[in-house]
């Protein structure tokens, strides 16, 4: 699924930015860029990551800054010991005129620098930030995920609508295809008597063959469980147990529509497929 997220909050003596967006993958695979100065705390936002967010391609990005405040300050130590070297340098020299402050500033390290410092913190209150953008992540994904159920719950419709008009029409095709058989039998005997109990045994084997009733009842199944994980709540994720009860559907179309020998049951399997591949395309993007 795709989202993004995005949080803010100190770490130590800097202030952090975490960015996270996803796109569709099939498995869980992230990407993360960290400063050089939070690297040794890689494996922590990983574990993070991979708790909150099952499924997709997940890239986080952390930037941070110091505050205007810390940016520079004066080194008071360091600025007497050099009005002082100053002054003794003037003496020793017999100069003219005093030392002067912006002389004094100039010198090295007078005034020091919290950008030449390495960020502080810990790994907690990274981690902390981390999950903060994740959870504004997750909520986009959650809006994303009400919007593909909807799309997701009208096609299982136009399966379901199908596998009733195959069941409604498969013990009429079992009829037909008995007076068929009858009438090609007695054709080919051609006034010949015919044993009606071999008769009804051939018919009974080839209404065997023909019986999607089986099939209609594990359709119905599917069905029911795809629904119901679809719309349960507990918002765990669902996208694997989808795929596995696709492959369900798709094996009972398959044999459905080998056993059809109806034009119209053929046509609804043909359209039942055509629905589970749409469905399929959609379930890539859940979690």
């Amino acid at each position: 699924m795709t989202g993004f997220g995005q949080a803010d909050g100190p770490v130590g003596n800097v202030r952090v930015s975490v960015e996270v967006r996803t796109v569709n993958h099939r498995f869980f695979s992230p990407s993360i860029k960290l400063p050089s100065a939070f690297g040794k705390w890689e494996a922590d936002v990983r574990e993070m990551m991979r708790l909150r967010v099952a499924r997709g391609h997940v890239t986080l990005s952390v930037r941070f800054e110091r505050s205007e405040a810390s940016a520079a300050g004066i080194d008071e130590a360091r600025f007497a010991v050099v009005v002082a070297e100053l002054r003794a340098l003037r003496e020793r020299y017999q100069l003219d005129g005093d030392v002067d402050l912006a002389a004094v500033l100039r010198m090295p390290e007078v005034i020091s620098s919290s950008r030449d410092e390495d960020p502080t913190g810990t790994a907690a209150e990274l981690v902390a930030v981390v999950e903060a953008a994740l959870g504004q992540l997750d909520a986009a994904r959650a809006e994303e995920g009400h919007r593909l159920t909807e799309v997701l719950l009208a096609r299982l419709g136009e399966v379901e609508a199908a596998v009733a008009r195959i069941a409604a029409r498969a013990p009429e095709r079992l009829l037909a295809q008995r007076d068929r058989l009858r009438a090609s039998v007695g054709e080919l005997a051609q006034g010949v008597a015919i044993d009606p109990q071999r008769l009804a045994q051939e018919v009974a084997i080839m209404a065997d063959k023909l019986d999607v009733s089986e099939e209609i009842d594990r359709f119905k199944s599917h069905i029911t469980a795809f629904r119901g994980s679809l719309t349960e709540p507990g918002g765990e994720p669902v996208g694997k147990r989808l795929g596995f009860l696709l492959q369900e559907l798709l094996r009972e179309a398959n044999t459905t529509g080998s056993k059809a020998a109806d034009a119209a049951i053929i046509q609804d399997v043909i359209g039942i497929k055509e629905e589970l591949e749409r469905i399929r395309e959609q379930v890539e993007n859940l979690e």
